[in-house]
């Protein structure tokens, strides 16, 4: 028996009562968990007792004849559970869990003494190889059910660091409202009590405090303290309006708090210039064999020019560069395309060009015959927009090898690949978010 309660919500003013009364705790069997991290079980409902054999029963019960579906935060498949209530959706309810009461032999003790709180990780409660299991099955789940497409899916390949990874952190705080009408900033009643933190899990607004943050490299938790007591007494003196967001960038062990310092990265054998507050991937410890990885892939397709439609500073199209007679890169963040160009030239990479514009936009102009052109596509979390897909089917290159963060939208987008005559060849899942439900995927598809 392992009791776990992680945690406590505000009454629900709002609740819908069926078919479970606020705050009512079950015992239920977990099954699976969705791609966001979360248990799902099915219990099953009494039937009403206003209903007869022959009534026509509630239409939510309806959808659900396998029993119906609750959603628990911090459970594992196999684990049975005592959950409980907080609210009724139309077609599932969710609830909290209260505690573990049959424990997955995959379940371990979380290390931060915050897990089940903070809204940051979902896994670390999750043994390391059983996480990679189940990364690569979600996967292949989406690719069936979302793109329709059946491929194998190669093991998720792991972070050689599975805590102190992450080499950029955002954490933020609030301030209470200023009166209507007034400008002068509100200095809360104990300023030193300030949370600065992330989202409480489960919550939109509520910031939990988080003095230190197990997947953080060791240089910024080392940072942290200091930023936190510099901040709560610029609240003291007045010298915030609202509330803001910060930010620690780690970059080969120097921490900056200024978005506009220039740090630098490296990568295997170059060096990546770029502003703190710019895009760059946030687990550097991976970067070596996920950026030889893409390489490798549009190098396979024969191609003899690349695009790299998303490129940022350049990671991707630098790292890939010696193995194709010309480069182009795009990237709507003119800092970024400054970088990319400044980047290859101190790399000594000639065949590389980049220009800002945005990725929709790309193949205006562009010289590459498409029979000998391969694309990286690289966009962010939401995925790539129809007119983006379009241009690119409308040029039609020989190869396109797309990196996401969000697989689910990923897969969405797959969805339109076989209808332009492209087939699947290739799907490879890496973990750079140890302890999350986050990972990044690789697909290659080749033109037929």
């Amino acid at each position: 028996m392992c009791s776990e309660s992680y945690v406590g919500r505000k009454n629900q003013h709002a609740l819908r009562d069926f078919p479970f009364p606020y705050h009512t705790e079950i015992e239920l069997e977990i099954s699976t968990l969705t791609n966001r991290g979360i248990g799902l079980g099915r219990f099953d409902l009494p039937k009403p007792p206003e209903l007869t054999d022959d009534a026509k029963p509630q239409p939510e019960i309806e959808k659900n004849p396998s029993g119906w579906v609750i959603m628990v935060p911090f459970c594992l498949p196999g684990e049975r559970v005592r959950a409980r209530i907080f609210r009724n959706q139309k077609n599932f309810s969710e609830a909290d869990l209260v505690e573990v009461l049959t424990r997955s032999p995959d379940r371990v003790d979380p290390r931060c003494p915050l897990f089940g709180q903070c809204g940051g990780c979902q896994y670390q409660h999750f043994d390391y190889e059983a996480q990679l299991v189940w990364k690569r099955q979600q996967v292949a789940e989406l690719l069936e059910h979302m793109a329709d497409l059946k491929h194998e899916v190669n093991p998720v390949i792991g972070s050689p660091q599975q805590f102190n990874y992450r080499s950029k952190i955002t954490p933020h705080f609030q301030l209470p409202r200023s009166p209507k009408h007034s400008t002068a900033p509100v200095i809360p009643d104990d300023p030193h009590e300030t949370k600065i933190g992330f989202l409480r899990q489960g919550t939109r607004f509520d910031l939990l405090d988080v003095p230190h943050c197990d997947i953080a490299t060791e240089a910024i938790n080392a940072r942290l303290p200091e930023v936190r007591s510099a901040v709560r007494t610029k609240i003291a003196a007045g010298g915030y309006k609202k509330g803001a967001t910060l930010l620690l960038r780690d970059a080969s062990g120097e921490v900056t708090t200024d978005h506009e310092t220039v740090v630098t990265e490296t990568v295997g054998d170059l060096k990546l210039h770029f502003l703190a507050r710019d895009f760059f991937q946030n687990n550097p410890f991976i970067l070596p064999a996920f950026t030889d990885y893409v390489r490798q892939q549009v190098a396979s397709s024969g191609a003899r020019f690349l695009v790299d439609a998303y490129c940022g500073s350049g990671l991707f199209a630098l790292t890939a560069a010696p193995s194709f007679e010309q480069v182009a890169g795009i990237e709507i963040s003119e800092s970024s395309v400054r970088f990319a160009t400044e980047n290859a030239a101190a790399n000594n990479i000639t065949n590389a060009t980049f220009q800002a514009g945005d990725a929709s936009a790309i193949f205006a102009g562009l010289e590459f015959p498409p029979e000998e052109t391969v694309i990286i596509i690289d966009p962010p979390r939401k995925g790539c927009d129809e007119k983006f897909l379009h241009q690119l089917f409308e040029f039609g290159p020989k190869a396109v090898v797309y990196v996401s963060c969000d697989p689910a939208t990923q897969m969405r987008d797959l969805v339109h690949f076989p209808t332009a005559n492209y087939q699947l060849t290739d799907v490879q899942p890496f973990d750079l978010f140890p302890q999350t439900r986050h990972l990044e995927c690789v697909v290659t598809l080749s033109k037929n």
